[in-house]
């Protein structure tokens, strides 16, 4: 589940001189899962925190309670045996905020992110290119440009998805997790 690399390229704006805030209520992470071979779902966190300091660290916060499934007891058993009761994950980069600093309104740009994404116990590492629009002076989108495939090996969460499957009786459930994140920041 390697999200939110995209936050990272967010403060690429050109007045970068103080702290951007993670917009809550505008930004969106997903990731995908199959099952039964062919049955494909899209699942999300509904509640983010974070924020890219004017050295250009991103810090990203997944409460993993916030996980929806759109059914109760699959976002209670995701809670309970895929993410351990882990209250969150960590998605943290650094960025270089000369790279993109230049943007105006209106302008975008690619950039190359490095991330990590800590997640119950175990530290993925992974780039990514993330796509930044200047919405206004002081708000700024940064939004994956491709696809993030995150193994759920990697993850350290393989036995909770086996528990999934015992549980709902299923012969399958994919072990490689597309994401997607969309956020919004603020200065």
């Amino acid at each position: 589940m390697k999200t939110i690399t995209i936050a990272s390229v967010l403060l690429a704006s050109p007045v970068l001189a103080a702290d951007w805030t993670l917009d809550p209520d505008t930004s969106h992470l997903a990731y995908g899962t199959i099952k039964l071979e062919d049955l494909g779902e899209v699942n999300s966190f509904t509640n983010l925190s974070g924020h890219v300091g004017d050295d250009g660290q991103v810090e990203i916060e997944i409460d993993l309670s916030s996980v929806e499934t759109n059914i109760d007891i699959r976002n209670e058993r995701m809670i309970e045996h895929v993410f351990r009761k882990t209250p969150t994950a960590e998605l943290t980069a650094q960025i270089d905020i000369e790279a993109v600093s230049g943007l105006g309104v209106g302008e975008t740009s690619v950039i190359e992110v490095e991330a990590t994404l800590s997640l119950a116990s175990a530290d993925v590492e992974f780039y990514t290119d993330m796509f930044i629009l200047r919405v206004a002076e002081d708000r700024v989108m940064v939004s994956t440009n491709d696809m993030v495939f995150i193994s759920t090996e990697d993850a350290n969460v393989s036995a909770g998805v086996d528990k999934l499957m015992e549980l709902a009786q299923l012969p399958s459930i994919t072990r490689t997790i597309p994401v997607t994140a969309r956020l919004m920041f603020t200065q």
